[in-house]
């Protein structure tokens, strides 16, 4: 597995300094930079006055990073603690849940509520998790495989009722489908939400970081890593537990961003091994550059207009990882 995992190559070390601080000057400048592009664009003089700017488009800018930061690491957790690469965060049904939670606001008028419909996707997102570690637990032990099923199962079921809900509300039809789709909106995003979302991304990212050299050593399986001194049960509750608190805030805040938290570690990993030293936080950078990108796209392409930022991630995304696989189809 860790061969499969690698590209048949295992790079050990520690992240290099100094690409991560190259990735961080690049995140910064692409920050600085998609800030001033949108339905109104910006002169740099015209920026110090602007309400619209600081109060609309910088929210919306750091909200974009962090959620890109988040889904990638919980991506790169995701795929050492299942071994396996094709898993993303949003396997063990938090994104359908928190979607469940978000069409029944709509359907209710929540709409107009500050927080109502993030408020319902969030608890219905960690409801469906608790629910799905429940029934997947077996005493105090949860096998990863029983986790996997029951999370797809779980998923294409409330996929099954939101489109019921759908059918028998044609006039919220559009408003649930955008946010499913994934949507940095300004009307949804404000300082407040970043307020929210940033201590929740530094605090499970760093559980994350803390866990990463467990993680490369659950790449060998569970026993293997229990005879190297891994408390195994301990380590995946920790981290199921920081990685699916932040996956649901980050789905709750914006919508259903797809192939993020799978494209961005995978391909992170057939360029520098699977030692999550460095996947984790080059997937963190990464992550954050190509959501922030995306959603520059999504609101400059059809301006004033703007498209759900989740169909340009799945359509950058798709192609690119089909791209990977076919490039490293003989190693899985």
């Amino acid at each position: 597995m860790v061969r499969r995992m690698t590209g048949g190559k295992y790079k050990s070390g520690r992240a290099n300094p100094w690409i991560v601080i190259g990735l961080t000057l690049l995140l910064v400048a692409a920050m600085a930079i998609c800030s001033l592009f949108g339905a109104v664009d910006f002169e740099w003089e015209e920026i110090k006055d602007s309400p619209i700017f600081w109060q609309l488009r910088v929210p919306r800018v750091v909200m974009s990073v962090l959620v890109g930061a988040v889904l990638s690491v919980c991506g790169a957790a995701y795929q050492s603690i299942f071994r396996n690469p094709l898993t993303d965060p949003y396997v063990l049904g938090v994104s359908s849940g928190a979607s469940l939670g978000a069409a029944v606001a709509l359907l209710l008028g929540w709409g107009a509520i500050q927080w109502g419909v993030s408020s319902m996707a969030l608890v219905t997102a960690l409801l469906t998790v608790l629910l799905i570690y429940k029934i997947a637990s077996i005493g105090n032990r949860m096998h990863t495989t029983t986790l996997l099923l029951t999370g797809v199962c779980f998923t294409l079921l409330i996929s099954a009722v939101i489109s019921f809900l759908m059918v028998m509300n044609h006039e919220k039809m559009d408003d649930i489908i955008f946010w499913t789709m994934g949507s940095f909106d300004p009307s949804r995003i404000s300082w407040e939400d970043v307020e929210v979302m940033l201590p929740v991304s530094v605090v499970g990212i760093g559980v994350v970081l803390w866990y990463s050299r467990d993680l490369n050593l659950l790449l060998a399986g569970s026993e293997a890593a229990k005879s190297m001194g891994v408390e195994v049960e301990k380590v995946k509750r920790a981290l199921l537990l920081f990685t699916t608190l932040m996956v649901a805030f980050a789905v709750s805040s914006c919508g259903v961003i797809g192939f993020v938290g799978l494209i961005v570690p995978h391909a992170v990993r057939l360029v520098v091994g699977s030692d999550n030293r460095k996947v984790v936080p080059y997937s963190m950078l990464c992550g954050s550059i190509f959501v922030l990108v995306c959603d520059t796209l999504a609101r400059t392409v059809l301006r004033p207009g703007e498209l759900p930022v989740g169909s340009l991630t799945s359509i950058i995304g798709a192609p690119m990882f089909i791209y990977l696989l076919y490039k490293s189809k003989k190693n899985y």
